[in-house]
């Protein structure tokens, strides 16, 4: 059996995940893209050696950060490691949708797809016209380079009409709108609490300035602290406001992409919920 759980951010997967395997006799997969590297916990939010329980967990710390790790080569890893424990229940948990989909369906990719196209040559204009060249209907703005990088890089994916590969149950897990935003901002705040500025600034200190550590949110706003271009506070703020805007971005993918089934989250007993998801999948 294949269990996915999904959600957006600080809404209960990692908890829900371990009851899960617990119950199941199972092992768990990440799909979150920032916790496959190493020393990137804190602003992760990584599931600590205790939360484990002594269940097999794949797929974390399995990078450093000065590496490049791609959608196809969790694709590869995820797949080897569904191949090789068919006697066993599995349970993939996070809130990365497209690393998800990546393993459990159809997706194919291109070679160049290994090696992300950044497109430094090109200005913001050149960008542009490629993008609505490659879509006349897409309405990215001239001046939003990551974004029309991110969107150029689509096309070395060929991905067919993608059918799924395994039988998956979905679950996800939800929330009141303005409670999940005031758990995401008590977390950031609980992040800084357990040390994230000092995790950060050990990467900075050191010059390290990847890939992985200019994308994953908490990190990038305060390396723009350490570069003295923002106050920590505004980092602070800019770190919950972005985890708001990523938590609605994950609701809108996981609800076009997946036939999941949704549970209300019962964050004062939290057991609740748990027995609602067993019960379901029984």
């Amino acid at each position: 059996m294949i269990i996915a759980v999904v959600g957006p951010t600080g809404v209960g997967k990692t908890k829900l995940s371990v009851e899960l395997a617990k119950h199941y006799h199972g092992i768990i997969i990440n799909c979150d893209a920032m916790q496959v590297y190493k020393g990137m916990d804190i602003g992760t939010a990584k599931i600590t050696e205790k939360e484990k329980e002594n269940i097999p967990h794949y797929l974390f710390d399995i990078k450093n950060v000065l590496e490049n790790y791609t959608v196809y080569d969790y694709q590869v890893d995820a797949r080897k490691i569904l191949e090789e424990n068919q006697d066993k229940n599995i349970i993939f948990v996070g809130g990365t949708g497209l690393y998800l989909k990546a393993a459990l369906y159809s997706y194919e990719f291109s070679k160049e797809e290994k090696e992300t196209n950044n497109y430094d040559e090109l200005s913001n204009e050149e960008l542009y016209a490629l993008a609505l060249k490659k879509d006349p209907h897409m309405d990215i703005h001239v001046n939003n380079r990551k974004r029309l990088v991110r969107f150029l890089n689509k096309e070395e994916i060929n991905i067919p009409p993608s059918k799924p590969l395994y039988n998956v149950i979905y679950i996800g897990l939800t929330c009141n709108r303005d409670v999940l935003y005031e758990r995401i901002n008590k977390r950031v705040d609980e992040m800084f609490e357990q040390g994230l500025l000092e995790e950060v600034k050990s990467f900075y200190d050191a010059g390290i300035d990847s890939k992985a550590l200019k994308t994953a949110i908490g990190y990038k706003e305060l390396y723009s602290y350490f570069d003295g271009v923002i106050t920590l506070e505004e980092a602070k703020e800019l770190i919950k406001k972005r985890s708001r805007n990523y938590a609605k971005r994950q609701y809108t993918w996981f609800n076009n992409q997946m036939d999941i089934k949704w549970f209300d989250v019962d964050f004062k007993d939290f057991n609740k919920t748990v027995e609602e998801v067993i019960k379901y999948i029984e």
